[in-house]
C-alpha cells in the first residue's frame, strides 16, 4: 500500500503528491519539476528553507541549520499528512 501526502504550493497554485517512495520532500518537488534552491541535501546549510503554512513534516535526521518556527528544510524531511507550502 502506497502512502501519499498532498502538497499544495500556494504561489504556484498547484498540488502534487508526495508518495512514500521519496527520500525527502525535496526529491518529490524535483520529480514534479518544481525548482528549489539547495546545496547540501542533508539539513546542514539551510539553503532549501521553505515556509510551511499548513500541516506537519517529520525529519529523518535533525537538521543542523537553524530554522525558525514555520520554516522547514525539504532536503531532510517528509510530510506527515497533507501540507501547504509558500512556494
Amino acid at each position: 500500500m502506497t502512502i501519499a501526502a498532498k502538497v499544495t504550493l500556494r504561489q504556484h497554485g498547484t498540488q502534487l503528491c508526495c508518495e512514500s517512495g521519496y527520500d525527502s520532500l525535496l526529491d518529490a518537488l524535483e520529480a514534479n519539476q518544481i525548482a528549489v534552491e539547495f546545496q547540501c541535501r542533508s539539513g546542514y546549510c539551510g539553503s532549501c528553507r521553505l515556509k510551511l503554512l499548513r500541516g506537519k513534516v517529520a525529519y529523518r535526521q535533525s537538521p543542523l541549520a537553524c530554522i525558525q518556527p514555520g520554516d522547514i528544510l525539504p532536503c531532510c524531511c517528509l510530510p506527515v499528512g497533507d501540507i501547504e507550502l509558500e512556494l
